[in-house]
């Protein structure tokens, strides 16, 4: 069995992976903040509630552990909540969104790093954006470059090089940021753009079910490795 956390997962492109890695047979935990919404979510496809909130540090804390004490092991950790954070730039706008989008990765990883050390196999999804690459953004072909969204980018900046750091600092266990493509979910719906969740998904599930010795370290969307 194949023990999985994803983050953000009771809605969006985290409920389609959780869906997508259950029927490949893993014991898939769904993070959520709602009690309520995660509950209903998880029991509509067959998944493990777990209350997490990538801004509360007790929470994850208490979350990682419960995972510990029932399986003592974890496999994949998807690192899949965030937010927006459009409209005005401001302090409080930008502590909450780097808060969500690139500090929740260090605390779900951190909390998350001795169930993965039990793992043979242990791998650790980001899921970033390309709206955080230097060369998307600076190119005018590119639909990144006319995208108003600067704490978003840059907080997903942080996300990705996050991930390069981590998979320096532990070369045993294998980390990738991911863009995942445009998706039409509750954060890009002001836009009203994108493609399904199901379909997202499936980049996602890909990094999260790769096999011993593959790649870590690298920014990816679903075609492959993508320049920063």
């Amino acid at each position: 069995m194949t023990i999985t956390l994803i983050t953000g997962a009771n809605k969006g492109i985290g409920f389609e992976t959780a869906k997508q890695l259950l029927a490949l047979g893993h014991v898939v935990y769904l993070g959520a903040r709602d009690t309520e919404r995660g509950e209903k979510a998880a029991a509509e496809i067959g998944a493990r509630f777990v209350r997490l909130d990538v801004t509360d540090d007790a929470l994850v804390k208490s979350a990682l552990a419960a995972i510990g004490a029932a399986e003592g092991r974890l496999d994949v950790l998807v690192n899949n909540a965030g937010i927006l954070a459009s409209g005005d730039i401001d302090g409080p706008s930008a502590l909450r969104s780097f808060d969500t989008n690139a500090v929740g990765v260090v605390r779900v990883t951190e909390a998350a790093l001795p169930l993965l050390r039990r793992s043979a196999n242990p791998t650790v999804v980001n899921i970033s954006s390309s709206a955080g690459s230097f060369w998307a953004v600076t190119d005018p072909g590119r639909p990144e470059f006319h995208l108003p969204t600067a704490l978003y980018s840059a907080s997903k900046a942080a996300a990705t090089m996050l991930t390069v750091q981590y998979a320096k600092a532990h070369p045993d266990i294998k980390f990738n940021a991911l863009e995942p493509g445009t998706t039409a979910t509750d954060m890009t719906a002001a836009f009203g753009i994108g493609r399904s969740p199901e379909e997202s998904a499936r980049a996602v599930v890909r990094l999260a079910t790769l096999a011993a010795g593959g790649p870590t370290g690298t920014f990816q969307d679903e075609n492959g490795e993508m320049p920063w």
